[in-house]
């Protein structure tokens, strides 16, 4: 085995190092992240064909192993099963800040897992799960455009920025963001604080891109080391002179519906019926069985990009919004307090056509949750379950649970 490895002093003090070549040889990329005792494994495999789909089908699963801290699972089995509510957020996370940055036209089915395989419980490793994440990506013959990294920006009570705080120092901080950056933009912020000024969050924020502008680097003198030729993929680019004929063909109706202002179901029945009405016509003395099924798979990706088009350009050009706002406007909102009789508390909030009907259910201590994570053991008193059933957007779907 040739591992190479990589490292990086943060503002801290601390070290992080990055191993590459030991394992996961059979995935398209690998990785391991260290920090202190805490140790990320990384992987990240593509399929070789392309899907026939519009959008990019990416899974970024965070997994912690029970076995990292030294824990055998509770419970019955004393196996491992799905994800816990927070490996399911630091997914998400990863999730938000990798996307953006595949190719437009790469639509072949990815799948990104980071696995905590060693914890220390003081380093916290979602901060170091993203930057694992991109490594494998950067290390693999995967198209992915920048090197991207998060770090955890905490600001004590004393106005003192902390990098990366460990469980000790979260104590009492008054600020703690996620910040996900490229070398050129921040692409994803998430977090919680008090109040605090403007000035103190956009410093903080300031922090985390320099942090992540160094993990960048590293990233990508690890890439250039490995040395991978990027693979060359099938794209759905249609030919130029369809998607002139498609905008020319939708344009102008896409534009009137725009203008009516009506309701989202309206509004999605009458785009529907635009982009039948155009695919007929485009097809319309065509033979060729190749060209047709060509043009059934185009015409709703050239479709989108007519729509943005049109409602891009009213923002920008009459700053009229879809729905007719103009950028100072809101939506109608109104709220209703007790509208369960039976309930503990309840509340319905409206905001245009968005609802959200909320309830509140007072315990007793034989309520708390017992949480049994890798690297925590302890009671949640607090329990916020936030639900999206299908019919709130109008479709028809089986619940099977709630889904991430």
């Amino acid at each position: 085995m040739n591992p190479i490895y990589k490292s990086v002093v943060l503002p801290n003090g601390k070290t992080l190092t990055i191993e590459t070549g030991r394992l996961a040889k059979q995935a398209d990329g690998s990785c391991v992240v260290r920090c202190g005792d805490t140790m990320l494994l990384a992987t990240v495999v593509a399929n070789k064909d392309t899907k026939d789909v519009d959008f990019l089908p990416l899974s970024v699963d965070y997994i912690e192993k029970f076995s990292a801290a030294g824990k055998i699972p509770g419970g019955f089995f004393k196996r491992e099963g799905k994800l816990s509510d927070n490996e399911v957020l630091i997914s998400r996370l990863v999730d938000r800040a990798l996307r953006p940055l595949f190719p437009d036209d790469f639509h072949a089915e990815v799948h990104v897992v980071i696995q905590l395989i060693s914890a220390d419980k003081v380093e916290q490793p979602d901060a170091l799960a993203c930057f694992a994440a991109s490594t494998a990506l950067l290390v693999s013959n995967i198209p992915f455009a920048d090197a991207v990294s998060e770090c955890r920006i905490g600001l004590t009570n004393d106005n003192e920025y902390v990098i990366n705080p460990t469980l000790q120092e979260m104590e009492g901080l008054k600020m703690d963001i996620m910040v996900a950056c490229t070398n050129d933009s921040i692409v994803m912020v998430e977090g919680e604080m008090k109040e605090i000024s403007e000035e103190e969050f956009l410093k903080g924020m300031i922090e985390g891109h320099e942090t992540c502008r160094l993990l960048n680097k590293v990233q990508e003198e690890l890439r250039a080391e490995v040395g991978k030729t990027i693979r060359t993929y099938s794209n759905y680019d249609p030919k130029p002179e369809m998607v002139e004929k498609a905008f020319s063909l939708m344009s102008a109706a896409v534009r009137e519906v725009v203008d009516s202002e009506s309701a989202k179901q309206e509004r999605s029945d009458k785009f529907k019926a635009i982009l039948t009405a155009a695919t007929e016509k485009m097809k319309e003395g065509v033979t060729d069985e190749a060209e047709l099924a060509e043009i059934t798979k185009q015409m709703p990706i050239i479709f989108k990009s007519v729509q943005k088009d049109v409602v891009r350009g009213k923002m920008l050009n009459e700053g009229i919004r879809l729905d007719g706002r103009r950028g100072t406007d809101i939506r109608p909102i109104w709220n209703q307090v007790g509208y369960l009789p039976r309930a503990h508390g309840s509340a319905l909030f409206t905001r245009g056509e968005t609802q959200s009907l909320c309830t509140v259910t007072l315990g007793t201590k034989l309520d708390e949750q017992t949480l049994d994570l890798a690297t925590f053991n302890g009671k949640k008193r607090f329990l916020l379950h936030y639900n999206f059933p299908p019919f709130s957007t109008g479709e028809a779907r089986a619940m099977r649970g709630p889904g991430r």
